[in-house]
């Protein structure tokens, strides 16, 4: 090995040539093994499950395993303490690599209040964009001959008149009920088709039209914490059948996609249906008035032309 350097000396090129790839070569070696050092390459960690242990608990817990724990949400579960992790992500048991930050949902202390917003004199749409901003819902639409059809005439929240000058607050997610007008002769509203909707979309779309929730069925496996995935996939009355306004439609949620998928194709069609036979019927009410309408014109006119008849008659003679 000496006498092939003394040789390659000898030939400062080539030499130098030498010289370079081989510290081309170290300085990748270097950067190779401090790459996997920053990032300990082939370091695996199991994430622990962190359900139903305390904040503080659960973040010792992570500490130890290599992991960072990051509050990304919370709910209010009155089962559960305070404080207490109710979800996780990743889930436990999944193997990631030293140093990931996990994101858990813990169980807040208390149910946050707000103002309740003041929106009687409004329209019922404008009324209920304004709760549910607030972050409240309608508890239930009771319904008064007025002149006026859907707007709110009195609201009350548990009990209690709210009045313009009213500083009540109520938790996030209490109902408001909300008395209503309805003219005479506008009392009835087509159901909206709802299948494949989330429970507060479906329920924001129902008040909307005047049209309270009535009960509320989960599937097995529903909780607090995934019920936001949950799609409606069933709904009585059906979609495009005359209701009275105020009332009740009855909801059925899945987390199954496949299954609201096809109870919404399925429910289409017959909304279709419904909907087609409803406007005959309107078509058919409307023909018969305009028909009894014209016989009244038509026998008024003649009464009026005999009448006329008559009275020449008396004058002549």
């Amino acid at each position: 090995m000496e006498n092939y350097w003394k040789r390659l000396k000898a030939h400062p090129v080539a030499y130098n040539l030498t010289l370079i790839v081989l510290t081309m070569l170290a300085l990748a070696l270097v950067a190779h093994f401090a790459m996997q050092a920053g990032t300990r390459h082939g370091a695996r960690r199991t994430v622990p499950d962190f359900a139903g242990i305390p904040l503080d608990e659960a973040q010792r817990l992570a500490r130890s395993h290599d992991l960072e724990l990051q509050v990304n949400d919370s709910l209010f579960v009155p089962a559960y303490e305070g404080g207490i992790v109710l979800d996780q992500l990743p889930a436990g048991g999944v193997e990631v690599k030293p140093g990931r930050t996990v994101y858990v949902t813990i169980n807040s202390f208390r149910q946050k209040s707000v103002p309740v917003p003041y929106v009687a004199g409004r329209s019922l749409r404008q009324a209920k964009n304004m709760l549910e901003i607030a972050g409240l819902e309608i508890e239930e639409l009771i319904y008064r001959p007025d002149m006026a059809t859907n707007y709110v005439l009195e609201e009350y929240c548990d009990g209690r008149p709210v009045l313009e000058t009213s500083r009540i607050e109520a938790e996030i997610g209490s109902g408001v009920t909300l008395y209503v007008g309805v003219a005479e002769g506008s009392g009835t509203t087509p159901v909206p088709m709802v299948i494949g909707y989330g429970l507060r979309q479906a329920k924001s779309r129902l008040w909307e039209l005047g049209i309270n929730v009535g009960r509320v069925t989960f599937d097995e496996g529903i909780n607090l914490l995934n019920q936001k995935q949950a799609r409606v996939y069933r709904q009585s009355p059906s979609a495009e059948q005359s209701i009275a306004l105020g009332q009740r439609v009855n909801l059925w949620l899945t987390l199954d996609t496949k299954k609201a998928s096809e109870q919404r194709a399925a429910a289409e069609k017959e909304a279709a249906r419904t909907a087609r036979e409803r406007a005959e019927r309107e078509q058919n009410v409307a023909d018969s008035l305009a028909l009894l309408r014209f016989e009244q014109a038509t026998g008024s006119a003649a009464e009026e032309t005999s009448s006329a008849e008559g009275g020449d008659e008396g004058f002549f003679d």
